[in-house]
């Protein structure tokens, strides 16, 4: 899994160089699956349960699931980019949301505030901890500050299929759910939005959007639960 886990880092990479105002999410797309293809692995998403591209691209109010297309990115858009690659029968799953140009305070914060809650998740994924763990130190973090996380999609276990069991959501309290043991593999994906946390799904059957028209962001790891505490398989090593 640490090799599929690089090959997703590698082209999150990537994606946050090559993404600017004026080109199409369809372009991202194809940017990915060259990478992932470069580096000997294959596109988990594509063909998933009829997904029809690699990656996932949503654009502001957009959570997750946006469909690659002829939209073009502009100036100011709250971008958040999904990846998932299969190395050797193994998967791994990561995303990361950036502002294109320049973009608002409201924007900027929000990205930040997503991209520690998915730190404060991390932390909490200690052996011998449990998944609630993982759900409060999340949503506190979140709400402390303003937000709402998305409950209607979860984060989950990875490993020889794209979505395992135990279900990571993003709010609950300690001391509930699995216990982590070693071994363990998961994928932690705080969703948070500036509005309501509720969701409406478009008719293309794949976006999730805020039901409100806020802006959301979306951060996400696959994390090793290891007897050293959580080992995060999606960052580039060296």
């Amino acid at each position: 899994m640490r090799q599929a886990g690089q090959v997703v880092a590698a082209t999150i990479a990537r994606l946050v160089a090559f993404v600017a105002p004026g080109v199409t999410t369809q372009e991202c797309d194809a940017v990915a699956e060259r990478e992932i293809q470069r580096r000997g692995a294959l596109p988990a998403f594509k063909g998933y349960r009829g997904f029809p591209a690699t990656i996932c691209v949503s654009i502001n109010e957009e959570i997750v699931h946006g469909i690659p297309g002829p939209r073009v990115v502009r100036a100011g858009d709250v971008v958040s980019l999904d990846v998932g690659a299969i190395a050797n029968g193994f998967y791994a799953d990561a995303a990361v949301t950036v502002k294109v140009g320049e973009s608002t305070q409201k924007a900027a914060d929000l990205i930040e505030v997503t991209r520690e809650a998915l730190e404060r998740g991390i932390k909490a994924a200690q052996p011998g901890a449990r998944i609630g763990d993982i759900s409060a130190a999340v949503e506190r973090f979140v709400e402390a500050r303003g937000y709402s996380v998305v409950r209607e999609y979860v984060g989950h276990g990875i490993g020889r299929a794209l979505h395992e069991e135990p279900q990571v959501p993003n709010y609950g309290a300690p001391g509930r759910g699995l216990l982590l043991r070693p071994g363990m593999v998961i994928a932690i994906e705080p969703m948070v939005n500036v509005g309501d946390w509720r969701t409406r799904l478009l008719e293309d059957q794949w976006t999730v959007v805020t039901a409100d028209g806020s802006l959301s962001a979306h951060f996400e790891d696959t994390v090793a639960i290891t007897e050293n505490g959580p080992e995060v398989l999606t960052r580039l090593k060296g």
